[in-house]
């Protein structure tokens, strides 16, 4: 790790710090994703191994973040001598601690900060139109990517999605991570781990979930760029449920059979449906279409991200070039 100099942590998440760094011999700016292993006999976990390996292969795409390098470190831990064993003049021997620091292209901006920076401060102003449909194909472009190789995402935020504002590209981050770490470090207290994007059938406590959740996550990511905050705005996984049941209305076994038998659905108070374009009021009806194509209860009734990029939505977007 000498060939890079650290410059500030920028963000700790679950699975350990983020670090700007600069290689000290392109000069380039870098991220350093700092994960803690827990090793096994064999050394470095299959797990890891593979996780790490599906990320090289997917960072190929331009709309997510560039695996740049993969570092590998092994520290030594200084163990206090044991004074029990002074007698016998044994010690404990040093252990080691294994590193694993992802190199990642650097972007200074994300999503989040971006939608902030319209609806707060001297100017606030509605994302134009037209930058909104880019970075959704975008988004969607990315998604569709990690699905035909089979990876969900399942935590898709505008926190997660980087921008490289001098091009206007979007690029999805923190990719696949939650399956290989499975060990958090330590539980964050500060850091609220948000519920405004997750999808109805994971709140409900379904085991087995698809693509469609990131779909769900795409949708509420879309409406929270037209509206400047955030659709389902909710403080607890029931809460999180009252506010997507406000709007979209209770779902009924009809429209999504199963639900009523999923691990935590309780007797919920009967919402009527709102009509979905009175929450996103600047968008026109071909955006409130795919919104609500996005946005459909039942997982296998949602559109995909393939599907997406082809709807009239984007009739006017210059697909060339994307």
């Amino acid at each position: 790790m000498e060939k890079y100099e650290k410059l500030e942590k920028v963000g700790e998440g679950t699975y350990g710090k983020v670090y700007k760094a600069k290689d000290k011999v392109t000069g380039q700016v870098v991220a350093l994703k700092k994960t803690r292993l827990e090793m096994d006999e064999e050394g470095v976990p299959p797990t890891a191994l593979r996780e790490v390996s599906l990320l090289q292969m997917l960072s190929q795409s331009i709309y997510i973040v560039r695996l740049l390098n993969v570092e590998y470190v092994d520290k030594v831990l200084k163990t206090k001598p044991d004074t029990t064993a002074a007698a016998g003049g044994g010690s404990n021997p040093n252990h080691t601690k294994s590193i694993l620091y992802l190199v990642f292209e650097y972007l200074d901006t994300d999503l989040k900060k971006f939608i902030d920076s319209h609806r707060k401060g001297q100017n606030p102003r509605p994302l134009p139109p037209s930058q909104i449909q880019s970075f959704l194909f975008q988004l969607c472009m990315g998604v569709a990517h990690c699905h035909s190789h089979g990876v969900l995402h399942r935590d898709l935020k505008p926190q997660n999605l980087l921008l490289d504002q001098k091009n206007g590209i979007l690029k999805i981050a923190d990719l696949g991570l939650g399956r290989a770490f499975t060990v958090p470090l330590k539980s964050y207290t500060h850091e609220i781990v948000t519920l405004w994007y997750r999808a109805p059938e994971v709140l409900l406590g379904s085991t087995h979930y698809s693509t469609g959740v990131d779909m769900w996550s795409v949708g509420c990511i879309f409406a929270e760029m037209v509206r400047r905050q955030a659709l389902f705005a909710g403080d607890s996984e029931f809460q999180q449920l009252l506010h997507i049941f406000k709007v979209l209305g209770t779902p009924t076994e009809e429209q999504w059979p199963g639900v009523t038998s999923l691990r935590d659905w309780h007797v919920y108070p009967r919402w009527e449906p709102q009509n979905l374009a009175g929450t996103v009021p600047t968008l026109g009806p071909e955006g409130v279409d795919l919104l609500s194509k996005m946005l459909k209860y039942n997982p296998a009734d949602r559109i995909s991200a393939k599907a997406a990029l082809d709807h009239p939505y984007f009739d006017g977007l210059d697909k060339c070039q994307f």
